[in-house]
């Protein structure tokens, strides 16, 4: 079953991932941040999004900003080690001596239409089925309803979104555009600690870009792991 959607807003970062401290995005959105908007609007564990193009429809352009960002964060072995421990003292941080201003090169008045489709995973219930999922999606969709805010790469840039329902609206972008390696999605292995919980550990999954008159295809795209 397939869903094309409507997105856009005045700035976006998809994060470069070998440049991460000074953030700079790439040109268009990935498949990743795709699947984190239609999950937003409608998530389900038996239900498993693929993207097959994205249509970038306003031209590509870039500007430079500051923002604040915190510089460290509490890892998840301190905050198990507390819940053991009952001591709770140093989980917390510091903002006035942890947020640094660092720039970042991000995407400006971005449009995009996510054309996708989704399958049934064996976490689906006995009375789940593709029609149903479709028209919850598309109702959501057409009223606006979200699980939370989407989001451009960061929670700072928020995502406007509609249902496609006509012809997709045309591409500002013209002729051909190597794109170089993408990230595509985070793969993410569970791995059993020695005390018995899960941990999941993450492997980015990258494939070659290239924009045709503004469409990034990606239903014939080879992912490199």
């Amino acid at each position: 079953m397939s869903i094309k959607l409507e997105v856009w807003g005045d700035y976006a970062c998809f994060t470069r991932p070998e440049l991460k401290t000074e953030r700079y995005s790439y040109d268009v959105m990935t498949p990743g941040a795709a699947v984190g908007i239609l999950e937003a609007i409608f998530w389900h564990p038996g239900l498993h999004y693929e993207i097959d193009r994205i249509h970038v429809i306003k031209p590509i352009q870039f500007t430079s900003v500051r923002r604040n960002e915190v510089k460290s964060k509490i890892g998840c072995s301190g905050v198990k080690a507390a819940i053991k421990k009952e001591a709770f003292d140093g989980l917390y941080l510091n903002t006035k001596t942890e947020i640094v201003q660092r720039a970042a090169t991000v995407l400006k008045d971005v449009r995009y239409v996510i054309e996708a489709h989704f399958d049934i995973g064996q976490e689906a219930n006995d009375t789940d089925n593709p029609g149903k999922f479709q028209d919850i999606l598309k109702r959501r969709a057409r009223k606006g309803q979200c699980y939370h805010q989407p989001y451009f790469g960061v929670r700072e840039f928020p995502a406007h979104f509609k249902l496609c329902e006509g012809k997709i609206p045309e591409s500002e972008c013209k002729g051909e555009k190597d794109l170089g390696i993408m990230l595509h999605h985070m793969e993410y292995s569970p791995r059993k600690l020695k005390d018995g919980t899960m941990a999941y550990d993450a492997s980015p999954v990258f494939f070659r870009a290239a924009l045709s008159d503004g469409i990034l295809d990606l239903s014939e795209s080879e992912v490199l792991r």
